[in-house]
């Protein structure tokens, strides 16, 4: 059973054909698809899942924080179902491949407090861009 489709089945989530074979589809490292990619995939495994109903999946998974909704230079949105493990994204500007990339230290330390405008931050996201294998 993908890691996944666990942590769903531990928040009491129902989970139907439908909603498995999405999971199914999003799991696993590296993994930023779009719901138009999602839905492609679903369909060769369950032929008569809607377009509508792998949309309202990735909702409900976005809304329980289980999957992260990515979006990168008004580029459609992907879903990355690492949403419990920290991690930046590594992004090609030619294709729009995103890669997760751990990194080390706490971010927030990489902001001064005089450039912090009185803000409390809490949180810290960095992407990386440039151009994978393929598009270099």
């Amino acid at each position: 059973m993908s890691d996944l489709l666990e942590r769903l089945r531990g928040r009491g989530w129902r989970v139907t054909s439908q909603r498995r074979v999405v999971a199914e589809v999003l799991d696993g490292d590296h993994v930023h698809l779009t719901a138009d990619e999602v839905h492609a995939r679903a369909a060769r495994r369950l032929p008569e899942i809607s377009r509508a109903t792998v949309y309202n999946t990735l909702g409900e998974m976005v809304s329980l924080g289980e999957v992260l909704e990515v979006t990168t230079d008004g580029r459609a949105k992907r879903y990355d179902p690492n949403a419990h493990r920290p991690h930046q994204h590594l992004v090609c500007s030619g294709c729009g491949t995103i890669r997760d990339v751990d990194t080390t230290g706490d971010l927030l330390s990489h902001l001064p407090a005089d450039n912090r405008f009185g803000f409390t931050v809490a949180t810290a996201e960095v992407t990386y861009r440039g151009l994978c294998p393929s598009c270099a």
